[in-house]
């Protein structure tokens, strides 16, 4: 409402300068989105459809023999090709819906969005209702599709981080009135994910959470020894479960047991080293034949290292690079215009697909304990890639407005 409030504020003293009619040609851009549909971020666009386009040809190419060697599958190669290409047409719909939806209406639904995850995390644990996978009841089945509550909740909490941060501005500085409140909330919210399982999405949507908060503003002091605190508990909830400790001692040395606990982390270190500087040839990867497990999903960049080498691997780092910074761009500019809470979401995005992105890549590249994170906008999977279309189209959404307002003061 602040950000509200001082917009009509500034409108109102451009009409007493005599300038209403460019105020009012503002409010009329902002509320037909589609008679300006050219004011978008040119460098955010291509880099993220250069991402999804890659990825659906990545994820055919990882999935053939998995698709052709599976009764689940109908032995049809292009089982995941298909899915994917659907997920990713209802991902574009999706996200021209949310497009035409205004940052204002947005920061209305944050509450009740935030509130529908919560449920959602509820429901699938239970029993009859969630799907179990390998181990983690994270889906809802929905007829012929399965819905990963855990990656709307990434959004979701991007949205509600940025109203919590701007509701509560003039009480930055006091830690029970600002703080305590989203980690409790927080705290909730990982334990949902725990029983799960989803320890990386617990960490990603923690990232965006206090992320968000301490971009707001909030006690620095408070925020660091807190952040210690965090990082002691996230020890602790490795230590304390036993097929995460085995997860570590794994990523220690892979080698030392390279069929158990180092499996798959060794053959995502094979696929590097096959692909050298320029790969083996866009489908000819030998590890995505049954050697090394999710390839498609969780490993796609170990297919594209070998694949496609350094060279297809640096591309990626760099595309996510671009998309990130210009993400951060838009919600400065947003920022500077005093839209607060557009400005916090666009930054929570990009604290998610930053830190998602580099924990798989890390996962990937022998960096970080084997985690099941998928990367964002590329690996297979329906809830994470319309998640991440509408988050895209509320940025471009972000930039839109920001170009409107900018315009109308000038």
């Amino acid at each position: 409402m602040k950000i509200v409030s001082a917009l009509a504020g500034f409108f109102h003293s451009r009409a007493a300068r005599g300038g209403a009619s460019d105020a009012s040609r503002a409010v009329n851009r902002l509320m037909r989105p589609q008679e300006s549909a050219r004011d978008l971020d040119p460098l955010l666009i291509w880099s993220s459809c250069a991402l999804l386009l890659i990825g659906m040809v990545m994820v055919y190419s990882a999935s053939i023999a998995t698709a052709e060697g599976s009764r689940f599958t109908g032995y049809q190669q292009f089982y995941f090709l298909i899915r994917h290409a659907i997920f990713l047409v209802v991902g574009v719909i999706a996200g021209l819906t949310a497009f035409q939806v205004s940052m204002r209406q947005w920061q209305q639904f944050a509450p009740w969005l935030f509130v529908a995850g919560m449920v959602l995390l509820l429901v699938v644990l239970v029993p009859g209702l969630g799907r179990e996978v390998n181990g983690a009841q994270r889906w809802l089945p929905l007829g012929p599709i399965n819905l990963q509550p855990s990656e709307l909740m990434k959004l979701f909490v991007a949205l509600y981080a940025a109203d919590y941060t701007v509701r509560k501005l003039s009480d930055m500085g006091s830690f029970r009135r600002a703080f305590l409140p989203m980690a409790v909330t927080i705290i909730v919210v990982g334990f949902l994910l725990l029983r799960e399982p989803d320890f990386g999405a617990f960490v990603v949507i923690t990232s965006i959470a206090f992320g968000v908060l301490f971009l707001g503003g909030i006690n620095v002091r408070v925020f660091v020894l807190l952040a210690l605190v965090a990082i002691v508990g996230l020890g602790l909830l490795v230590w304390l479960s036993p097929y995460r400790r085995d997860r570590l001692f794994g990523f220690m040395d892979p080698w030392q047991d390279a069929f158990g606990k180092g499996y798959q982390l060794s053959h995502a270190l094979i696929a590097f080293g096959r692909g050298e500087w320029f790969g083996v040839g866009l489908g000819a990867s030998v590890e995505k034949l049954f050697y090394l497990p999710e390839a498609h999903t969780d490993f796609l960049l170990a297919v594209i290292a070998e694949e496609l080498g350094f060279a297809g691997v640096m591309t990626i780092v760099l595309l996510f690079a671009l998309l990130v910074h210009r993400i951060m761009v838009i919600g400065r500019e947003a920022i500077k215009l005093e839209r607060y809470f557009p400005g916090l979401v666009a930054m929570g995005i990009a604290l998610w697909f930053g830190v998602q992105s580099f924990i798989n890549m890390g996962v990937n590249m022998g960096l970080l304990p084997t985690k099941g994170l998928t990367l964002p906008l590329m690996s297979f999977g329906g809830s994470g890639i319309v998640a991440n279309c509408v988050a895209l189209a509320i940025l471009l959404r972000i930039d839109w407005e920001n170009r409107q307002v900018m315009r109308g003061r000038s």
